[in-house]
């Protein structure tokens, strides 16, 4: 999988937030976006996910030489960030059920050892809502890592997160996250261990 930025720059009113980030980003490798809170880390990172247009520049997405359009890129990315929503009415395996149908686990993965691995087994019945903050953002994480996906991109993983649920994260990385494509928008180096390649933000401003 390959992800090309051209011209990348994002406006916020007169603001411009980062400008002309030219970059490609190619499995399998890990990149880091770096820089204080406010930057534009987490912006960067949804514009990649498609999640929001940018102001100026085009990405181009490419799996095997082959081009994906645009539209076509959530199937080959998963997600993670603090903010995100989730259906707190479900039940923990409710949940997973509703996402894994849209993304498959990754081989070798059933609902039933992703349950396991996120530690929650106990709670498996309760709504998420009844969760704490740290339970919740273990939930985030594990339907990001564990889907089939080339693509996984992380805006601060360890959000909430106790000292445990730091050392669950960085096994799932190192066991989960090989021959993918990964990008972590951070400013804790716990978050960002297994980064090789770093992209300071506001180099581009």
């Amino acid at each position: 999988m390959k992800i090309t930025l051209e011209h990348i720059s994002k406006r916020f009113q007169r603001h411009w937030i980062f400008k002309d980030i030219n970059y490609s980003f190619s499995t399998p490798q890990a990149y880091a976006l770096l820089g204080p809170n406010g930057c534009g880390k987490s912006t960067l990172l949804r514009i990649i996910a498609g999640m929001q247009s940018p102001s100026i520049g085009k990405l181009i997405y490419n799996n095997n030489d082959k081009a994906i359009a645009p539209d076509d890129i959530f199937s080959h990315i998963s997600f993670s960030a603090p903010g995100m929503e989730i259906v707190e009415e479900l039940t923990l395996r409710e949940f997973f059920d509703f996402h894994f149908s849209f993304k498959r686990p990754l081989p070798g993965l059933t609902i039933d050892k992703i349950i396991e691995l996120t530690g929650l087994k106990g709670d498996v019945n309760k709504p998420i809502g009844d969760y704490s903050s740290g339970m919740k953002q273990r939930v985030k994480l594990a339907q990001a890592i564990f889907s089939d996906t080339g693509v996984l991109l992380l805006d601060e993983p360890c959000t909430n997160l106790d000292q445990q649920g730091v050392e669950q994260y960085r096994a799932w990385i190192e066991e989960y996250g090989k021959n993918r494509l990964i990008l972590v928008a951070s400013n804790d180096p716990r978050e960002y261990f297994f980064c090789r390649e770093h992209i300071v933000i506001e180099d581009y401003k």
